[in-house]
């Protein structure tokens, strides 16, 4: 439990500040990570297979009482268990420990071998280009997302070669071996303690700037996984348009700020609600509410439709407002169509729509502390007025003339009914209107 606080606790702290959701998304990308390190690991495992099987030996030792292969049956056990504990999502902070002390000694007992395997004096080994293995065994500890393992790797390496420098001083004559003559020291078996000093330092360094890349890093997967979390969750309250539009936007957006184009607003209403929420039950009101949206949103959105708002039974959609396009006024016209068709099948209360086109705009209202996206303009009003109008006529679905002529120009092909000289209450004139939906 000790190593798993003092190795794990920056990464558990984080995840204590961040809701469940994140937290598992953050452990999901740390096991992924533990999981490919498994995989480094017995890649690792198979080049050392490899360079010892084909690499000559003069030793008079049996291989069978060689280090080396016993190491590395060791290690091949031990990348086996640790891949499977991986895989299942059970890899301990004690395994990562061991992991790190094992992949250290397996390297250090190979490198320590070369002087057996070639029957030469123990300061033969410090000449081994396979020093630079560690440096990728503490690299591959950047994968867990723990500086921790990082720091734990890079003092492990120096300690192992600091174990390999005692052992050639101490071996038969390896303070004879001592030298300070550089040249010596790169063209013979000669020790130069400096030098093998250097290599210790270069580790340590390589390992503290490592970490805090890690712990940078950390820092932003754990930033951009509550993001991501963030803008998943927004896209819930959102329709898909306005989520990318906050998510996307270069700055904040503030109160007062908008843009206008051209577009057509949608009103669907259901007919009836106020008295059926009077005798439905809230589980049975709400379940009827489900059904309805679960038929009408699918719809808008396969004619590029956007959501702007839910009242309640009421859901305000717009075409071309959030997301320009060139067919806004065929796009509501065609929905309506399909929405009456859907609607007309359903088991439950008819509904009633107005449509009209014209310039909206769109942008965020309220003040700093609670905002929304909002469009508006006289379109809005018109259609949630016409949509209203609809109970009057007696008629599912009407829009404006105007909202028929610019459809008829996007490609729409639909023959309608014309109300002339209608004048719809909270309008100041009275307008020709087209019947979508009788």
């Amino acid at each position: 439990m000790a190593a798993e606080l003092s190795l794990q606790n920056p990464p558990d702290q984080a995840v204590a500040r961040v809701p469940t959701r994140v937290a598992r998304a953050l452990q999901m990308q740390r096991e992924r990570g533990e999981i490919l390190t498994s995989w480094v690991q017995a890649g690792l495992l198979a080049i050392f297979v490899l360079l010892y099987t084909f690499a000559p030996s003069t030793s008079p030792v049996s291989l069978s009482m060689r280090p080396v292969p016993w190491a590395l049956a060791f290690y091949a056990v031990f990348t086996a268990v640790r891949l499977h504990m991986a895989y299942r999502g059970g890899l301990s902070a004690a395994m990562g420990v061991s992991s790190v002390i094992v992949d250290m000694a397996l390297l250090t007992v190979t490198i320590w071998s070369f002087h057996i395997e070639y029957g030469q004096p123990a300061a033969f080994y410090l000449k081994a280009p396979t020093f630079t293995y560690f440096f990728i065994f503490v690299a591959l500890r950047a994968l867990s997302f723990s500086p921790g393992y990082v720091l734990l790797a890079g003092g492990a390496a120096a300690a192992g070669w600091l174990a390999l420098l005692g052992y050639a001083l101490h071996d038969q004559q390896g303070m004879e071996l001592v030298t300070r003559n550089y040249v010596e020291y790169m063209t013979s078996a000669k020790i130069l303690i400096g030098g093998e000093i250097d290599k210790v330092i270069s580790l340590l360094l390589v390992a503290a700037l490592l970490a805090v890349v890690v712990a940078r890093t950390r820092q932003l997967l754990e930033r951009a996984v509550a993001e991501q979390a963030a803008s998943t969750q927004l896209a819930r309250f959102f329709s898909p348009e306005i989520a990318e539009r906050l998510i996307k936007a270069d700055e904040l957006l503030r109160p007062g700020e908008g843009e206008s184009r051209e577009a057509a607003a949608m009103f669907i209403d259901l007919r009836g609600f106020t008295g059926l929420a009077a005798t439905l039950s809230p589980k049975a009101l709400i379940a009827l509410l489900g059904e309805y949206q679960r038929i009408a949103v699918p719809i808008v959105q396969r004619h590029r439709g956007s959501i702007t708002t839910y009242l309640g039974d009421g859901i305000m959609v717009t075409f071309g407002a959030t997301r320009p396009s060139t067919t806004y006024a065929a796009d509501a016209l065609r929905c309506a169509e399909a929405l009456l068709d859907a609607l007309g099948r359903w088991n439950g209360p008819g509904v009633g729509i107005g449509t009209d086109i014209g310039t909206v705009t769109c942008g965020a209202i309220g003040e700093e502390g609670r905002l929304e996206y909002a469009v508006i303009g006289d379109p809005v009003n018109r259609a949630a007025k016409l949509q209203n109008h609809t109970k009057v006529e007696g008629v599912r679905a009407l829009g404006t003339a105007l909202a028929l002529q610019r459809a008829r120009e996007q490609g729409y092909a639909g023959e309608k009914s014309v109300l002339q000289g209608r004048q719809v209450a909270g309008l100041p004139a009275a307008c020709d209107l087209v019947v979508i939906g009788a």
